[in-house]
């Protein structure tokens, strides 16, 4: 576990937070954990930057660093990246914001891996068929990464939309998922 120092300007993370980094097959995966919840994560070597990511409510708390528990969430990726795409649903993440971005969140959880929706179907899962850039919005504003899956989320015309750990990664995730190859 690599506790590293943030860079000058980037939010630390929260008091007793742990950050890991492995190798994945997508690359680098860096996850920031508190108390066996996931707070960010993405696919980047650099912890900062998964720290502006945190909402300052959660940044601003101290964290027990004795009831870190990254095994279970380490374990959940391998089995993600072994084919068990549901593994990551019983991972617990911490986010915050609004009201709708949060129900957001937890409707991203529920899409399935190998059926990506559009930003209007997910608009529409979330509850507000009108609200396409607010679901957009909080597919940007998704501080963990893989274990909420807004990657699952495309454009209406089927293309990939953005992501902000490159759309290579992007494709790579819904190929997997999807049961397609994914090159080496």
């Amino acid at each position: 576990m690599d506790l590293a120092l943030p860079t000058p300007g980037t939010p630390p993370p929260p008091a007793g937070a742990a950050t890991t980094t492995i190798d994945t097959p997508d690359g680098a995966f860096t996850i920031i954990e508190a108390e066996g919840a996931v707070l960010s994560s993405g696919w980047t070597d650099a912890p900062e930057d998964l720290t502006g990511q945190i909402h300052p409510s959660i940044r601003a708390r101290a964290f027990d660093p004795a009831a870190s528990a990254l095994d279970p969430i380490l374990d959940a990726v391998q089995r993600y990246y072994d084919g068990d795409f549901a593994a990551i649903r019983s991972v617990r993440v911490d986010q915050a914001s609004g009201p709708f971005r949060v129900h957001a969140w937890d409707v991203l959880r529920m899409v399935e891996p190998g059926e990506p929706v559009t930003y209007l179907q997910y608009a529409e899962r979330a509850g507000k068929a009108s609200a396409v850039r607010a679901a957009a919005g909080a597919c940007a504003k998704n501080a963990a990464a893989l274990f909420v899956p807004c990657h699952r989320i495309i454009r209406t015309d089927g293309t990939l939309g953005g992501f902000r750990w490159g759309v290579e990664v992007k494709q790579r995730l819904l190929d997997r998922e999807a049961g397609r190859a994914v090159p080496a």
